[in-house]
């Protein structure tokens, strides 16, 4: 109890932007149509996935109309409280000393979150980055990003879930769903792995295509993008 106390006094005052941020989602309407939306796919690159470790690269493009839009593109370093090399860096393959002039994420996330403005967020598995973000945002900006978030993980499974079950009668849950080889198997446009800003424009085209192909292409609302992603036995009931 007085480890919570000591913890919400110590969170700052809601920051300008984030007050800015909750006032676009205030009124949220899934019936919206998906061309009248704004997106932004986004990923991040971290130092690991333990409860210690940090943001050290952001990567968001922004999507409109349902059109990646190449010249509205956020990619930023981030440096972290500790510089020193570690496991991740093998795959991300960035280094301290690229790191050692980067900005800290006291100064990118106000900006990132301000280049989201009033669009969804898109990630695969999304999860795991809007968890370090929110962490990140109640420490920096004094609460949580209030952007709706879509999952490509989970359209990639409700699209093969329903593929299927169409072709065969039954669905196979040991598809893969890792994002690299999902490109290769929708032969989609490839970008290098493992980058923040290539990871988030391959979670872009992943995401328009998946929006064209689930339902027979009749997904024209939020609303109905939500329901397609659910598991099929939830559809169904």
């Amino acid at each position: 109890m007085f480890a919570f106390l000591h913890t919400l006094l110590q969170r700052p005052e809601l920051h300008p932007v984030l007050l800015e941020n909750r006032r676009y989602f205030a009124e949220f309407d899934q019936g919206r149509p998906l061309t009248d939306c704004r997106f932004v796919a986004f990923d991040t690159e971290l130092t690991g996935l333990g409860r210690r470790d940090e943001i050290i690269s952001i990567g968001a493009v922004k999507i409109s109309k349902m059109q990646i839009e190449m010249d509205h593109v956020f990619n930023q370093l981030v440096r972290p409280a500790n510089l020193s090399p570690n496991q991740a860096t093998f795959i991300h393959h960035i280094t301290p000393e690229q790191l050692r002039e980067a900005p800290t994420l006291e100064e990118v996330l106000p900006q990132f979150v301000e280049f989201c403005g009033d669009a969804l967020l898109l990630g695969h598995f999304v999860e795991i980055d809007m968890g370090y973000l929110n962490r990140a945002a109640r420490k920096i900006l004094g609460g949580t990003l209030a952007n709706p978030t879509v999952d490509t993980l989970r359209l990639v499974k409700a699209y093969k879930e329903t593929s299927y079950i169409c072709d065969y009668g039954y669905c196979d849950q040991s598809f893969s769903c890792n994002l690299d080889e999902l490109i290769t198997e929708f032969n989609l446009p490839r970008f290098k792995p493992h980058d923040a800003l290539e990871d988030a424009l391959q979670c872009a085209y992943l995401f328009l295509f998946l929006a064209k192909k689930l339902n027979n292409g009749e997904i024209k609302t939020l609303r109905q993008l939500y329901q397609a992603g659910q598991p099929l036995l939830l559809r169904q009931n």
